[in-house]
């Protein structure tokens, strides 16, 4: 779809050209049009940064592979952050945060420990939801609760006891570990999550996109 042309949106937002331009060039940056240097701006019918999967869904990706997820629920409790939870959550030690621990399955094969933490805002509006149903990142969509980024951090580490028995396996066995920071549009960190993958059920892959505002890395299972 054909973008409106410079003037067209000046006109509708009565500014002048360089605001509108600024604009355009934000869009293109984060791949939202496309086009240019002469050529009349696209609208991309399709953009991957905000979908589930991207943003670490188990849930969507399974579905998308024709593999049946499942869940079970260990923990869902409000309790006041720690300092490394309200560190990473950048709220004060104590405030009340959401936390929820999942062990997941894949065709009713042990795959992953969940352990995810929400700032109280949107904690509370989980308390709501049952998670042993399916989805909290769709849940979380469909609330209207605004995912817009996260940001990864991928590393091995070795299988504790509370792995070993929620996964059905030995302690010590080597893991990968996905920690994850989502923010929403306006920068502020709204979730922090652990997820911790049996060896064999899942692989992580990460596709780098080059853009006009830098380089980006997009990571999901695979």
């Amino acid at each position: 779809m054909r973008a409106p042309s410079e003037s067209v949106l000046c006109d509708e937002f009565g500014v002048s050209r360089g605001p509108v331009r600024q604009a355009l060039a934000t869009l293109r940056a984060e791949g939202l049009l496309v086009g240019g240097q002469g050529r009349p701006p696209l609208v991309r019918t399709s953009v991957p940064l905000h979908s589930a999967t991207a943003l670490g869904s188990l849930t969507a990706w399974a579905l998308d592979v024709g593999r049946t997820p499942g869940q079970r629920t260990i923990l869902q409790s409000r309790h006041g952050a720690d300092a490394d939870l309200a560190r990473r959550l950048e709220v004060s030690e104590g405030d009340p945060v959401l936390t929820i621990v999942r062990a997941r399955f894949l065709d009713d094969e042990p795959a992953v420990l969940e352990r995810m933490s929400f700032v109280w805002d949107v904690g509370r509006l989980l308390m709501e939801f049952d998670p042993d149903s399916g989805s909290i990142n769709g849940f979380m969509l469909d609330r209207g609760i605004d995912l817009y980024s996260s940001r990864h951090e991928v590393d091995a580490v070795a299988a504790g006891d509370d792995d070993a028995e929620h996964l059905d396996m030995t302690v010590g066995t080597p893991m990968l570990r996905v920690r994850r920071t989502t923010e929403d549009s306006t920068g502020r960190v709204i979730e922090f999550a652990e997820d911790r993958y049996v060896p064999g059920q899942c692989a992580i892959s990460i596709t780098n996109r080059l853009t006009a505002a830098g380089g980006r890395s997009h990571i999901r299972l695979a």
